[in-house]
């Protein structure tokens, strides 16, 4: 798996999904989607996306990615999150 091109086409999903309001988020929260993405070396990859309570119900929420190469990576996929709290802001950032 090319590491750099996975990490790029992660930031790129998950700044899309920083973009979105907190109320937004948690319509979300227990949603899990999987998808598939090409990368600029014609590489695919699958994306697994997760929004959860980082703690507590109404509290900060935790969007959490994967990304593996369906190799042996699927069992340690490179893995990036975020946590947004009830105002809007963006935790240990």
């Amino acid at each position: 798996m090319n590491e750099k091109e996975a990490q790029e086409l992660l930031e790129q999903r998950l700044a899309r999904l920083r973009s979105q309001s907190y109320a937004e988020l948690v319509q979300q929260i227990g949603d899990v989607s999987s998808f598939e993405a090409t990368g600029p070396t014609g590489a695919s990859y699958q994306i697994e996306i997760q929004f959860i309570w980082d703690d507590q119900q109404d509290g900060n929420i935790r969007v959490m990615g994967a990304i593996d190469d369906g190799g042996i990576r699927a069992f340690m996929p490179l893995s990036l999150s975020f946590i947004m709290s009830p105002a809007g802001k963006f935790i240990d950032e």
